[in-house]
């Protein structure tokens, strides 16, 4: 069985992400969403609640598993008994970084490839930094995000069920 993880914060999963993990399925069996805990970040959402706002805007699938994990990523890979790791590319300046993690974590763990994929034209502009600003001031954010995600946006920054176009 192909395993890959793809791995983040996902602090809220957006489009981009599900688009992600939805065309990973077409080249692994399953593919397991690593929510990190990263002590150096201040998150929106807790660990648990990223985890579920995962699971509802993956629509349950059955290949995906979500899982929060703590430490190096090649140890909970290994613990997986995952082959690939999945990155996502938004922009050249991403690359740089992706770049060096990869090849550290190919240090770490010889046989854990990286696989870099660069996201579809329609979601290559949304980030989860850019989603919560763009919802902390009320703007509407109904096709970067899953329905539930943005629920639960807005009730993070008091917006209750108002939106408008911003």
């Amino acid at each position: 069985m192909r395993i890959a993880i793809y791995a983040g914060s996902f602090d809220p999963i957006t489009r981009g992400h599900e688009d992600l993990v939805a065309r990973s399925l077409e080249f692994v069996d399953r593919v397991i969403v690593a929510v990190a805990t990263n002590v150096s970040k201040q998150p929106l959402f807790t660990v648990g609640e990223r985890v579920q706002l995962i699971r509802a805007a993956l629509d349950n699938e059955s290949r995906v598993e979500v899982k929060q994990f703590s430490g190096l990523l090649v140890d909970f890979a290994r613990t997986a008994k995952a082959q690939l790791l999945i990155r996502g590319l938004r922009a050249v300046s991403d690359f740089e970084y992706e770049y060096k993690m990869a090849l550290m974590n190919r240090h770490l763990s010889p046989g854990l490839e990286t696989v870099f994929m660069v996201p579809s034209l329609d979601t290559t502009y949304i980030s989860a930094s850019l989603v919560r600003e763009v919802a902390r001031f009320g703007g509407e954010i109904t096709d970067l995000v899953h329905p539930v995600v943005a629920a639960a946006l807005r009730e993070k920054f008091g917006k209750g069920s108002e939106s408008r176009r911003g």
